[in-house]
């Protein structure tokens, strides 16, 4: 009768916290019954069967953490006006976090044609908190910044589609739980360092994924429809794994040598099954090293002015891995168009988060919150 009360009482402990019974392990892959362009199953096959030299090679350049007017003045710098060789605009993807934030920066970057997506209001530590998360935290934590950021930068909610866990830490089906009721697509947090030569394409987790879990822990059940871009390792210059740039514990200390080092990895890609080639990184590191910055620069130049790679949005792959066509096709397609959104920027007074006991300046579109933003109030009301 005892050991019954105990687990009774653990029963209602998890429901208290927002947590559900454990989810069924998802199956493995039936190919036959996971099709285009809702299903795909986890593997280094090129989608719709094309050929490598019929494949647009995709780079995808993302950025993590706030937006501020320090570092979209990088951003203005090395991207504003690039267009791939088609002469479409490239695309790029923010993982932005709330916390110090200038949400008119984020309008201008959304104006640009560049993807807004979500990385979590406090992006706070330690990382176990992401690790342990309930699906209810997550809620609170990212599927609520979805519409604050919709809010404060005065763009449409309905374009921000994708998710960066903090920290690249997962919370295994909680995460995937989570972007199911917040209406998100996909996710870019999973590192993969068995898959990367050939390269793993992008898939849903309908059925089992085959994925390398490097960062425990990863989803085990079945989210028909939701997308995974798998986080495709760079190596080194000591031959060791790093899933963002950044990270890298091996790093050249030139600019030549950046440039030979960002062009080896690319190339893994670009000669071997055209996967998507992801070049992560936080502007923060670029910054204060100007060859860094300039390596960048040239890496850009060059495949800008290739006819077969193409700088795109992360949401633009799932598009492309849905409905995937040849080389000759996609150069052909019309470009990406956004509607632009206004904003009549301000800049709020001093807005003191109990929480965590600091005052925040904020700059946002339109009106101003009576509060701070933060986990459980994202809107400031």
């Amino acid at each position: 009768m005892k050991s019954v009360s105990i687990v009774l009482l653990f029963a209602i402990l998890a429901c208290v916290h927002g947590e559900s019974e454990e989810l069924p392990l998802a199956k493995p892959c039936n190919a036959t019954a996971c099709q285009l362009p809702d299903c795909r199953c986890s593997d280094t096959d090129i989608p719709g069967g094309l050929q490598p030299r019929h494949t647009p090679q995709f780079v995808l350049l993302t950025f993590d953490d706030a937006i501020s007017e320090l570092n979209t003045q990088t951003y203005r710098s090395m991207l504003y006006g690039r267009v791939n060789k088609n002469q479409c605009p490239i695309g790029v993807t923010f993982y932005m976090q709330h916390e110090y934030t200038d949400y008119t920066m984020v309008n201008e970057l959304y104006n640009q044609g560049y993807e807004i997506a979500l990385h979590s209001i406090s992006h706070r530590t330690p990382q176990d908190f992401w690790r342990n998360a309930t699906y209810d935290q997550l809620m609170r934590e990212i599927g609520d910044q979805k519409q604050q950021i919709a809010m404060f930068a005065n763009i449409p909610a309905s374009t921000i589609t994708g998710v960066r866990s903090p920290f690249l830490q997962m919370s295994g089906n909680n995460t995937f739980k989570m972007m199911k009721s917040a209406g998100l697509t996909y996710d870019l947090s999973w590192p993969t360092t068995r898959f990367t030569n050939p390269g793993l394409w992008p898939y849903t987790l309908d059925y089992r994924s085959t994925q390398d879990c490097v960062v425990s822990p990863c989803p085990t059940a079945s989210f028909p429809g939701s997308w995974v871009i798998p986080m495709i390792a760079w190596t080194d210059l000591g031959g060791f794994p790093c899933s963002m740039a950044d990270a890298c514990f091996f790093q050249p200390d030139t600019e030549e040598g950046w440039y030979q080092f960002i062009i080896q990895n690319f190339e893994r890609h670009y000669l071997g099954n055209r996967a998507p080639f992801g070049f992560y990184i936080h502007e923060a590191f670029i910054r204060p090293r100007p060859h860094v910055w300039r390596a960048m620069e040239r890496f850009l130049d060059t495949i800008n002015n290739i006819n077969d790679i193409f700088m795109v949005n992360a949401k633009e792959v799932i598009d492309w891995v849905r409905d995937p066509v040849p080389i000759n096709e996609y150069a052909k397609k019309e470009c990406r168009r956004t509607v632009p959104s206004a904003c009549t920027g301000r800049s709020c007074p001093p807005l003191f988060n109990p929480a965590n006991e600091k005052t925040y300046y904020m700059r946002v579109c339109e009106s101003c919150p009576r509060n701070h933003p933060w986990v459980d109030n994202p809107l400031g009301l």
